[in-house]
């Protein structure tokens, strides 16, 4: 049995899963926005005591990467990449919205489009076959009426994400779906990172880095200590 991993920290909920050939062995998350620092490690340890293992028992690390939140992607891919090059294992990175996307069953001929709140009226997005290919690159954009309508005019599209309510107040089709119910976690990995491992598309320990989508801006603060570096 492959065992895996996987960390996902994109968004303010911090969680942590492990599978066994794809299948969901023990998972935990917490939705307090600012824990990943002071929990990532806690919540590791306890879902491999929920899953009867340890660490030297899991086969490849993997980790959200992204896009999402600056300080917690930064901090879940420090965890995973730590523990990969202590343990010797492989870092898989996994995209955070192909992710969310393998949680939603979808016929073929339909697509699904996660959305990832970018603050005010703009989302990260990425829009997915019934495969899980991607068919529109990964991009921030600014909804409006006319976004995903190439698609929505072919037939069911089903929105997931956090951003879930902004999309669904401003696209209007009876081809839309919202579904409000799944939200960003490592318990979706698990397929995803499995098929990786197969092919042996490891990420490169040293070069890897999220993908923030957005460049980091600091605050522009007269208190904030890095505007006077």
């Amino acid at each position: 049995m492959v065992k895996i991993l996987s960390i996902e920290t994109s968004t303010s909920i911090c969680s942590v899963a492990i599978h066994g050939d794809g299948e969901l062995l023990s998972f935990l998350e917490i939705h307090e926005p600012g824990a990943h620092a002071e929990q990532l490690m806690l919540l590791i340890e306890r879902v491999l005591s929920m899953a009867g293992c340890n660490f030297k028992e899991m086969d490849a690390i993997a980790v959200s990467g992204g896009p999402g939140s600056y300080t917690g992607l930064r901090i879940g891919v420090s965890t995973a990449k730590g523990l990969a090059f202590g343990l010797n294992r492989p870092l898989i990175g996994v995209n955070t919205l192909q992710a969310l996307a393998s949680a939603a069953p979808i016929k073929e001929g339909e697509y699904i489009i996660p959305v990832l709140d970018a603050r005010r009226m703009e989302v990260y997005r990425e829009v997915f076959d019934w495969e899980l290919n991607s068919v529109d690159e990964l991009k921030a954009e600014v909804i409006s009426e006319e976004c995903f309508q190439n698609f929505l005019k072919k037939g069911r599209v089903y929105f997931v994400g956090d951003a879930v309510q902004k999309v669904k107040s401003i696209v209007k089709s009876e081809n839309a779906e919202f579904l409000t119910e799944l939200s960003f976690s490592a318990k979706y990995m698990g397929e995803i990172s499995l098929g990786k491992f197969k092919r042996k598309e490891f990420a490169d320990l040293a070069y890897f880095v999220p993908n923030y989508l957005k460049e980091f801006k600091a605050l522009h603060s007269k208190k904030n200590p890095l505007l006077n570096l």
